[in-house]
């Protein structure tokens, strides 16, 4: 019987998976992971929750899961050649260094006789295929939604697969600490275990999502990076209530961001709106000093230093909660989006940088769908009105979890009775929120 490979990235599953399934159809198995030497930039939460995930993989397929280190394209045709496969099946990567990554796999792939076979996503939908009646891409999230829930999209058809015994040069994982970091667990089984779990609250969804207090989310995000779950089985345990289609709407926005990138690959680290370039924005050496003091969590309004701790803590921020953090960045520090782009890529164990950028553009009102530049979040009214009894705050600010509901969202009121651990607000919100206008009236003429 011939052999096949099924190179693993953003597919770390064995059901629904029509890579998987192809590659069986091929042959017996060689699962396949090669550590791409550019995934050291990513940060430990994420490398950590990666490599746990690959544990438990490999423990669903009998122990048989290959794991190399290297360049792609040497690693993946070196494979091909030692087991004298033909085919490679993938779940197609659309983002730009995937896509440039896989063209020089496919070449080098070709000097040893073999080929690739895409047979997946990690999208219901494959980025650029939705598009308007004149073929060109859509740039506003609700008519690409139209169109978008009028595509038929299929789960993989189960066959038998057999993996391949051991092959040599298997590498080991790495000693990676994370004792620190308080990561969900990985792997599938805990993925729908985590479903379970929340699921009964889908009802819900809708009104409870934007209180980070309660448990309102379905906390899927790092595993629909990795492919732990793909979407299409999450949109399968769908009921018909409105909380269920609002998180439907939520897993289209996903797919949208894809899109964008796809089209426009410049806007991973620029603008997509162009004339927002012009918007002055502060890079000096005080503003890395106020940048130092975002990151470190210290900048006295208690739910941006929230968001920041729990992301640091766990690789996780509530979703809210990010627009909040990324609003104080971009409209009272008037840093630009692109620092805090990096520094939530550098933590969060989803960070999927379609969707992490144009998020962070959203805010800054310079992407597609953008909220106003001129919308500003008041962190102190944000925080009282999603977090009413402070339950959030709590959980990540204790130095402040005596004051009561009214006091916890903005303890620099009480003057000398305040919490003498926590500092004081480094800008005054009011005063930076008039700067912010300003500026954008200087550019726009609004």
């Amino acid at each position: 019987m011939s052999t096949s490979i099924w190179w693993i990235r953003r597919d770390m599953r064995v059901t629904d998976n029509k890579a998987l399934q192809s590659a069986a159809i091929d042959g017996t198995v060689v699962p396949l992971f090669v550590v791409d030497p550019r995934f050291e930039k990513a940060g430990l939460a994420r490398r950590a929750f990666m490599f746990d995930a690959l544990r438990s993989l490999d423990a669903a397929t009998g122990g048989k899961l290959v794991l190399r280190y290297g360049d792609p394209a040497a690693e993946v045709s070196q494979m091909a050649k030692e087991l004298g496969a033909r085919t490679v099946h993938i779940a197609s990567d659309f983002a730009p260094y995937g896509q440039a990554r896989d063209q020089s796999v496919r070449e080098a792939l070709k000097k040893v006789d073999a080929t690739f076979v895409e047979s997946d996503s990690p999208y219901c939908v494959n980025p650029g295929t939705v598009l308007k009646d004149d073929g060109t891409p859509l740039k506003v999230f609700t008519p690409f939604y139209r169109r978008w829930s009028l595509v038929d999209f299929t789960s993989a058809v189960e066959t038998r697969v057999s993996y391949a015994d051991a092959v040599s040069h298997c590498q080991g994982y790495p000693d990676i600490d994370s004792s620190a970091l308080n990561l969900p667990d990985a792997g599938e089984e805990a993925a729908w275990r985590r479903w379970d779990e929340w699921s009964p609250r889908l009802d819900a969804y809708q009104e409870e999502r934007n209180n980070p207090g309660v448990d309102g989310t379905s906390m899927m995000s790092p595993y629909l990076r990795f492919g732990v779950v793909h979407p299409r089985q999450l949109i399968a345990r769908l009921n018909g209530t409105s909380g269920a289609d609002h998180y439907r709407r939520e897993l289209a926005w996903r797919e949208f961001y894809a899109d964008v990138l796809f089209h426009q690959p410049r806007t991973m680290w620029e603008n997509l709106q162009e004339k927002m370039n012009v918007l002055p924005r502060d890079t000096d050496a005080a503003a890395h000093a106020r940048f130092e003091k975002f990151c470190a969590a210290q900048t006295g309004y208690p739910v941006v230093d929230a968001g920041i701790r729990q992301m640091l803590s766990t690789g996780m921020m509530h979703n809210r909660v990010r627009m909040i953090v990324a609003s104080f960045l971009v409209k009272d520090l008037h840093l630009p989006w692109q620092w805090g782009a990096r520094f939530f890529m550098e933590h969060l164990v989803d960070g999927d940088i379609a969707s992490n950028n144009h998020g962070w553009q959203w805010t800054a009102g310079t992407g597609t769908d953008a909220a106003p530049f001129f919308r500003v979040f008041n962190p102190t009214s944000q925080s009282a009105k999603f977090d009413p009894t402070g339950t959030y705050l709590r959980r990540w600010i204790p130095e402040l979890a005596e004051l009561d509901n009214a006091s916890i969202h903005e303890p620099s009121t009480l003057g000398l009775l305040a919490p003498s651990g926590y500092p004081e607000p480094m800008v005054d919100h009011a005063v930076e929120r008039i700067e912010a206008l300003a500026r954008y009236k200087s550019v726009s003429g609004k």
